[in-house]
């Protein structure tokens, strides 16, 4: 009965290291793309700034925006499992949008936008692919945590659940 129990104990243990393991793996190509993204807005930026002198205070609260979630990103890398960290940069994404929501990309005098436009959409599919990748990732290792008998050796271990992004 007792090596039953610790067999058990040790294949659930290494059944949540696993599934840990999967959250880190799958934050990898989420901030992939959020690196990806950032440098296309900021080629997007770079284009509108001097055809836009009346919008520069739109241009630097995105540049700020992106800077935050570069910092929110790169603070979530060291821990994807996190969920104060996850909440950060989700946060963080959302003030990108809002910013980006702000601004004329679509048609602007004398400048041509569709590639970049064309780029930036792009990335936003693959960041949104890889999100939902890691929040399935995060909800497999949450449902293990919250599942019992598992729940009863999670705090032994230090577990806890992880936020979705």
């Amino acid at each position: 009965m007792g090596a039953a129990l610790l067999f058990w104990i040790v294949g659930a243990y290494n059944r949540l290291v696993r599934l840990r393991g999967a959250i880190v793996r799958q934050f990898v190509p989420v901030e992939l793309h959020l690196t990806q993204r950032e440098s296309l807005l900021m080629q997007q930026l770079d284009a509108l700034a001097p055809v836009l002198p009346n919008a520069v205070p739109r241009l630097d609260a995105l540049r700020a925006a992106c800077r935050q979630c570069r910092a929110a990103s790169s603070h979530a890398r060291v821990r994807p499992g996190a969920a104060g960290a996850i909440a950060s940069l989700r946060m963080a994404e959302d003030i990108v949008g809002e910013a980006r929501a702000r601004l004329p990309v679509q048609a602007v005098a004398g400048l041509d936008l569709a590639a970049l436009n064309a780029q930036l959409g792009a990335a936003d599919t693959t960041l949104a692919f890889a999100r939902h990748q890691f929040n399935h990732a995060v909800t497999e290792y949450n449902d293990a945590v919250r599942q019992f008998p598992t729940a009863l050796i999670v705090g032994l271990f230090g577990f806890r659940a992880a936020g979705t992004f």
